[in-house]
């Protein structure tokens, strides 16, 4: 099941089950539902049956009708694994970077999170703006201490993202969170894909496109540490909440690893798209 957060007109956004080219307000089809996704996603297990054949109403809107939004609006965390695809850490050697041993871990602000189609800003105190397409998991059912062996029966679903960076800002020290958390560079959807539709994530295509130019190619088979190793170690420190956003790491291509580097400027259009998931695609422009 596709499950978004979409926008009528400019009205407060709402939730939705994307059925084809129609979307059906979560309203229509559940009483007493809930407003907001990361209440949707905690009461999981009462609204599922009431979907079942949830593919034609007369409360359906069109697509085209909608603005799609961030399928979570307000997540009490968005994690992010770094160097997480072996040939990504292979391009950045010249910075000195190993295969890990242990999962490298940072945060992006939820002041970051932008639209599937937002657009994404070229910030004034920098022109070294990167594109990173990651596979977005949705933690489902929230804990401590979840084993590997357990992990997937947390997930809810699973997003496209771009992790989009500010590269000096986040390389100028040894935490990168400020380079990963400007204003509207988290955009991630389209839709949150349920896991039971997805089953094993790590099969799946991975692509970014700028501009139509191909520039990221991958599967998700080459994860370096698996979304349950991620959930496990995560879990370990902290409780999951459902709702929570876990970036699972980006594949080799990225604008820095060029040479020169090639980087976003305004005007772009960064198309990052997963297998059986969906796309994104975002208009880079300069910071007003």
């Amino acid at each position: 099941m596709h499950v978004v957060r979409f926008s009528v007109g400019g009205a407060a956004g709402q939730v939705g089950i994307l059925a084809g080219d129609k979307v059906i307000p979560l309203s229509a089809l559940v009483k007493d539902a809930p407003q907001d996704m990361r209440s949707v996603i905690a009461d999981w297990d009462r609204i599922a049956p009431e979907l079942a054949g949830a593919t034609a109403s007369t409360a359906s809107i069109p697509l085209a009708s909608v603005q799609l939004l961030a399928p979570v609006e307000n997540p009490e965390k968005i994690l992010a694994i770094g160097l997480n695809y072996a040939d990504h850490v292979e391009e950045a050697r010249g910075s000195g970077l190993t295969i890990p041993t242990e999962q490298v871990w940072f945060c992006k602000q939820p002041s970051s999170v932008n639209a599937p189609n937002g657009d994404i800003q070229v910030p004034k105190a920098s022109d070294k703006l990167d594109y990173e397409v990651e596979m977005v998991a949705i933690i489902g059912k929230g804990g401590r201490h979840i084993s590997r062996e357990d992990a997937a029966k947390h997930v809810f679903g699973y997003a496209v993202g771009n992790d989009v960076s500010v590269r000096d800002w986040q390389m100028k020290t040894a935490q990168w969170m400020l380079g990963k958390s400007f204003d509207t560079h988290a955009p991630f959807g389209p839709a949150i894909v349920t896991a039971d539709e997805i089953g094993d994530p790590h099969r799946l295509a991975i692509k970014c496109y700028v501009n139509g130019e191909l520039r990221q190619n991958s599967n998700t088979k080459h994860l370096i540490f698996k979304v349950w190793d991620q959930i496990a170690e995560l879990s370990t420190a902290m409780t999951l909440k459902p709702g929570d956003v876990i970036y699972t790491g980006t594949p080799g291509g990225v604008g820095l690893a060029f040479k020169p580097p090639r980087f976003l400027k305004a005007g772009d259009v960064v198309r990052c798209e997963i297998e059986e998931i969906g796309v994104i695609e975002n208009r880079v422009v300069a910071e007003a």
